[in-house]
């Protein structure tokens, strides 16, 4: 798709933070917000990778401001340590996109807390991040954007087995777990205003494109790329489904359009791709607000008390 269909304001001045953005759609978002002119740290669990992505951008774009600092979303000791880092820094956030994620481990694997891989590190590494970092949030009057994925259409919250330790299915795992991070977007904009922190929170999702989710990753047990992965790059190829360029583009919408809103939904015009637009309707498994409600209450208690101080 032709990039200027969606129109970045000027970004100088701002902070953001993008996880996941060592490749695919969270590099390509991080470059987008870096060309607007923000100064954009990049949370990676690899620091060589992270440092060969944002050398790329700085290649790309002239007096780019990207730095790198190591996060590992499957650990909450690492989580904690990342946000209490920035904390003690004390700059205020105006833009956190919470972009990670992995996908489809073929057999269940287990966050180095004990949660199930795709919940824990999709939904909890996340839930704790974000409320790590709430004190800079709130001075920066921030814009959270969480990403979500086409699985959550049809998902659904496994509540007697959050952590799948019975009958493991990684599609549906996967699936709860985006439902997950929709129902704690939702949520956590709700807390904001009625709290008055000033934070608006929003969702968005990148349709189907060709990244390295479904890549040959074997630490996560799978030895080579999957049938999906080569569908979806052929039907990238065709136009049906999006590239890396246009499935960044709802985030960086959803982070930075003036007219955004919190408790709303970015996504391709298309499911499987298109220009971004603001959806009219949330997806069936995102509209209980009781759901959202009861899964910030099990967070809350799987993460433990200390990313909940700020509260």
């Amino acid at each position: 798709m032709n990039r200027t269909e969606l129109s970045i304001p000027d970004l100088r001045g701002t902070l953001a933070i993008v996880t996941g953005a060592s490749d695919g759609i969270g590099q390509q978002i991080a470059t987008d917000l870096a060309r607007a002119g923000a100064e954009v740290i990049m949370p990676v669990r690899s620091a060589g990778k992270g440092e060969s992505a944002a050398a790329r951008i700085r290649a790309e774009t002239a007096g780019a401001k990207v730095t790198t600092r190591v996060l590992d979303l499957a650990s909450l000791d690492s989580v904690g340590a990342f946000a209490d880092q920035l904390v003690s820094e004390g700059r205020p956030i105006d833009v956190l996109i919470n972009n990670a994620g992995v996908m489809t481990p073929p057999e269940r694997q287990e966050t180095r807390d004990g949660f199930e891989l795709q919940f824990g590190t999709n939904h909890l590494g996340h839930f704790a991040l974000t409320l790590g970092l709430l004190p800079l949030l709130r001075e920066g009057r921030a814009r959270v954007t969480h990403q979500t994925s086409v699985a959550a259409r049809s998902g659904e919250i496994n509540w007697a087995d959050l952590n799948w330790r019975d009958g493991y299915d990684a599609m549906k795992a996967y699936g709860q777990s985006k439902v997950a991070v929709a129902l704690f977007a939702r949520e956590f904009d709700a807390r904001s205003a009625a709290a008055g922190w000033g934070i608006s929170s929003n969702l968005a999702h990148p349709g189907i494109s060709p990244t390295n989710l479904l890549a040959a990753q074997p630490g996560m047990g799978r030895q080579r790329e999957t049938g999906g992965r080569r569908m979806v790059r052929a039907l990238s190829r065709l136009g049906i489904a999006g590239t890396v360029a246009s499935a960044a583009l709802p985030a960086v919408m959803a982070a930075t359009d003036p007219a955004a809103r919190g408790d709303q939904f970015y996504a391709p015009k298309r499911t499987l791709g298109g220009p971004p637009v603001l959806l009219p309707q949330l997806w069936a498994p995102m509209r209980r607000m009781e759901d959202a409600r009861r899964l910030w209450e099990e967070s809350e208690r799987l993460v433990g008390p200390r990313f909940v101080g700020a509260l």
